[in-house]
């Protein structure tokens, strides 16, 4: 496959444009922002207050999936494909509480996420983060972390949280979904979700503004039925496609997402 757009890797960090990696740290309280970033968060959550709480559940969510695969599942590796920077309780983290021989590979094309990975993974030998678009999923399913870490003879969970929004529609969202279901050995599962609306209006300029904003680094926030599509041909564990906030939750009392302006929708299908 040849190298997407915005696949080239680079150890530049430009901080006067905004990054959907440094503005999703920013959402969660993280410290690893610039001022751009922050501005460009604080613009969309005027647009859709609903953002941050909405950002919090979307952590929330990814925390519920490792945890549950690693305990009801018996899965031992992730791969988090496009998994933006370091914050607390980290897939790996949140993995070993359950599983202490788990494996977890980070994918990102950040350099950012590469230094503030490598950094909190170096006394570890069985995690790894790898700088690559994970749009080329030849680059990432053939690189030697991966292939170091993971057994492809034994079940993986591909993690695609909150990232497919920033693929757009020349790139073919879901024939990468499908290559990557293709490189998973039976029994794995994919875990989907993205960015969606209703408002044909918020679609449309809140795409557009994050288009502009990050300079083409973005996709195109969807319907619900275009996330459906994702999952075709793959067994969806329960409670199906959801809003993530109501995604298997803790207990009755679990934070919601109480409006619907635009919301994470997906789930968690295994691959047969």
């Amino acid at each position: 496959m040849s190298e997407t757009r915005g696949s080239a890797m680079s150890s530049d960090i430009d901080v006067n444009v905004p990054n959907v990696a440094r503005m999703y740290d920013y959402a969660l309280g993280g410290k690893d922002n610039y001022a751009a970033d922050r501005a460009a968060f604080d613009r969309i959550e005027s647009e859709a207050p609903s953002t941050r709480p909405l950002t919090l559940n979307n952590r929330r969510f990814l925390r519920r999936v490792v945890r549950i695969l690693a305990e009801e599942y018996a899965v031992r590796q992730f791969l988090d494909l496009g998994s933006g920077l370091p914050t607390q309780e980290n897939v790996h983290q949140i993995a070993w509480r359950y599983a202490p021989d788990a494996r977890v590979v980070y994918v990102d094309h950040d350099p950012m996420v590469l230094a503030h990975g490598r950094a909190l993974l170096e006394e570890t030998d069985s995690t790894a983060v790898i700088q690559a678009d994970f749009r080329d999923t030849d680059r990432v399913f053939e690189h030697p972390e991966v292939r170091r870490l993971i057994d492809f003879g034994q079940p993986i969970a591909a993690l695609l949280v909150s990232v497919l929004h920033c693929v757009p529609d020349e790139d073919d969202p879901w024939a990468l979904v499908r290559r990557v279901a293709d490189r998973l050995p039976r029994g794995s599962f994919l875990v989907i979700n993205q960015l969606v609306s209703a408002d044909a209006e918020l679609r449309k300029r809140m795409t557009a503004y994050l288009n502009e904003i990050t300079r083409g680094q973005w996709g195109r926030v969807r319907e619900e039925h275009e996330v459906r599509r994702y999952f075709e041909d793959f067994e969806v564990l329960e409670p199906g496609l959801v809003e993530v906030s109501t995604w298997r939750p803790d207990s009755d009392l679990a934070p919601r997402q109480l409006t619907d302006e635009w919301t994470e929708f997906g789930g968690v299908a295994r691959v047969r």
